[in-house]
């Protein structure tokens, strides 16, 4: 039977600016995405029962419906009429509820492998549209960039001309976020509305890795530790380091420093799993 295998890749965004609460309960926002060198290994092969069978090495994904891999592949079936089955085999690398979106990046590469697998001939746009249905950063996944804007929800997707290669240590805490969670907890009145994404997005075309530190930006900071005050603890720990700038990815708790380079970056990274098993060294990817 058909079979792919696919890296899916985890991102961080240098840039989050909520702008408005929206009539559906969501929330418009502004947001630089990286997508970074941390990547789960997922295969994919089609089978005539018509099933859907999910296996995953982390205990903790599910592995029934409320897996987005299953969603999405109940979704295709579904809509498509789509007789063939799946059996989907999920190697995770990046940390669940992290703040980098391992769940909505699976969930576009089983969009991308299943379309493949089963023939389905689908376009980015419908891959887009279907993507958007099943999380917000779905999106930004099924484009082949390293660098977008992302508006609406997060599912208005701008892949972004920038040449720049970042250096990053990553740490996240063995503390579960979920984003409703943060939203929930959000004042907007407590935002910075000076916070200006084109900023950062001249920074990142000129390659200044300084003045990109500099800038960085996360309107959910302060919700993200009203929640987990313990965080505070681990930027100020990454602050130690010769960071350029040091931020929260999405709705955390994963804490990101930007460093100059390479060999910077994984010695930081080795340093810092004296206190956290789950400090990685990653670039742009």
């Amino acid at each position: 039977m058909p079979s792919v295998s696919l890296r899916s890749y985890a991102k961080l965004n240098l840039f989050l600016k909520v702008l408005r609460k929206r009539p559906d309960n969501f929330h418009d926002l502004e947001t630089i995405f990286e997508r970074i060198s941390l990547y789960d290994e997922i295969r994919l092969t089609s089978n005539s029962t018509g099933n859907l069978k999910i296996s995953c090495s982390h205990p903790q994904v599910p592995k029934g419906p409320k897996n987005l891999v299953y969603k999405v592949a109940q979704m295709l079936q579904s809509r498509f009429g789509i007789t063939q089955g799946a059996t989907i085999t999920i190697k995770k690398n990046i940390p669940v509820a992290a703040g980098l979106a391992g769940g909505s990046s699976n969930a576009a590469t089983t969009l991308l492998g299943l379309n493949k697998i089963w023939k389905l001939k689908l376009s980015r746009k419908q891959l887009v549209e279907m993507g958007a249905e099943i999380g917000s950063d779905v999106a930004f996944f099924l484009y082949n960039t390293p660098w977008a804007l992302g508006e609406g929800r997060g599912e208005r997707i701008t892949p972004l001309p920038i040449k720049a290669k970042l250096w990053h240590v990553v740490v996240v805490p063995r503390i579960k976020m979920y984003s409703k969670d943060v939203f929930g907890h959000l004042n907007l009145r407590l935002t910075k509305k000076a916070a200006d994404v084109n900023i950062l997005t001249l920074a990142l075309k000129g390659k200044s890795t300084l003045k990109a530190g500099s800038v960085l930006h996360n309107d959910l900071e302060t919700s993200i530790l009203s929640i987990r005050p313990e965080l505070l603890r681990v930027k100020n720990r990454l602050r130690k380091y010769s960071f350029c700038g040091v931020a929260f990815s999405g709705s955390g708790p994963a804490c990101y420093g930007l460093v100059p380079t390479e060999k910077i970056a994984r010695a930081v990274a080795e340093d810092l799993r004296r206190y956290y098993a789950r400090a990685f060294a990653v670039c742009t990817f």
